[in-house]
């Protein structure tokens, strides 16, 4: 039967290191032990729990079913450590706590000036600002070492407290010198031969440009497939194509003329900013402070 009481943070974390490196020796490296100690931690751990836990492939180790149970429960013992930690630093007077925030890459544009919004009233915390994908975000907010996450649509296999921000149009820009860029009322069958510079597949824009496109029964011509709205903005400017896009990402460019947005029926498409944290993950007063004051006022940062 399970000692699950017997278990120690170290058996937890030489598990979590072999799922992370693929190898006892990676493993051990990592947590700067011998090959050795790492396997009998995970031994003393099997035990304990009566299961395997890792099994051998050709790929290297992986977890079992267990294995990856016993994970999860790492993962908020790591979690319920690190909140301990900044509850005592804020009784101590050391700190004045820590939120870690998830953001995905096209809030990045207005992310930063309402974290600085926010620390003008709360001076004395530090703010971690992690900036991914869509795919990479949804996966951070599915662990217990993030706060809170902000993005268009949560995961929807994970529990969530959400609170709206605001709208997040979408629309499709050009080069002011595009041979579309001052008619109007056109069709999307108008743009069924342009060259599109896209995001990469896994991205939210990436997703709501070809929903579009398969809405009005088009097929877009992928020119170039890139990771950064900022090269992307390049690319256009450049007249390597044109671009479906956050019309957030584009505020100050559409401002000075460097783009246009082409005027086509079913556009902007409006979706919206979220806030968002796992509806079981206790946040300590800081960062139920920062999701209180996104959910409040962060409509007002958007461009």
């Amino acid at each position: 039967m399970a000692r699950f009481r017997d278990i120690t943070l170290r058996q937890l974390r030489a598990l979590a290191a072999v799922d992370s490196c693929g190898t006892l020796t990676s493993a051990a490296r990592k947590l700067n032990l011998t090959q050795p100690a790492v396997t009998l931690q995970i031994k003393g751990l099997q035990d304990l729990i009566g299961l395997p836990l890792i099994q051998r492939t050709s790929d290297g180790m992986i977890l079992t079913a267990a294995g990856r149970e016993v994970l999860a429960m790492h993962g908020r013992m790591e979690s319920a450590l690190a909140d301990c930690r900044t509850t005592v630093d804020m009784l101590a007077g050391s700190s004045g706590g820590r939120v870690t925030i998830a953001a995905v890459s096209t809030a990045k544009y207005f992310v930063p000036f309402a974290i600085a919004g926010f620390l003008k009233r709360f001076p004395g915390i530090d703010v971690s600002l992690q900036i991914g994908n869509r795919e990479e975000v949804r996966d951070a907010l599915r662990g217990y070492e993030l706060d809170i996450a902000i993005m268009g649509r949560p995961p929807a296999d994970v529990d969530v407290e959400i609170r709206l921000i605001g709208e997040h149009p979408h629309t499709i820009v050009a080069p002011a010198t595009h041979r579309l860029a001052r008619k109007r009322r056109l069709k999307p069958s108008a743009i069924a031969d342009e060259v599109f510079i896209t995001r990469e597949q896994g991205s939210g824009t990436r997703m709501l440009m070809e929903q579009f496109f398969s809405a009005n029964r088009l097929q877009p011509k992928v020119g170039m497939e890139m990771s950064s709205n900022e090269t992307i903005k390049q690319a256009v400017i450049a007249n390597l194509g044109i671009a479906f896009i956050s019309k957030h990402t584009v505020a100050s460019e559409l401002a000075d003329g460097r783009l246009v947005t082409l005027d086509i029926a079913g556009l902007p498409v409006i979706r919206n900013w979220h806030v968002a944290r796992r509806h079981d993950k206790i946040l300590l007063p800081p960062a139920q402070a920062m999701l209180d004051f996104l959910g409040r006022e962060g409509a007002r940062f958007l461009p």
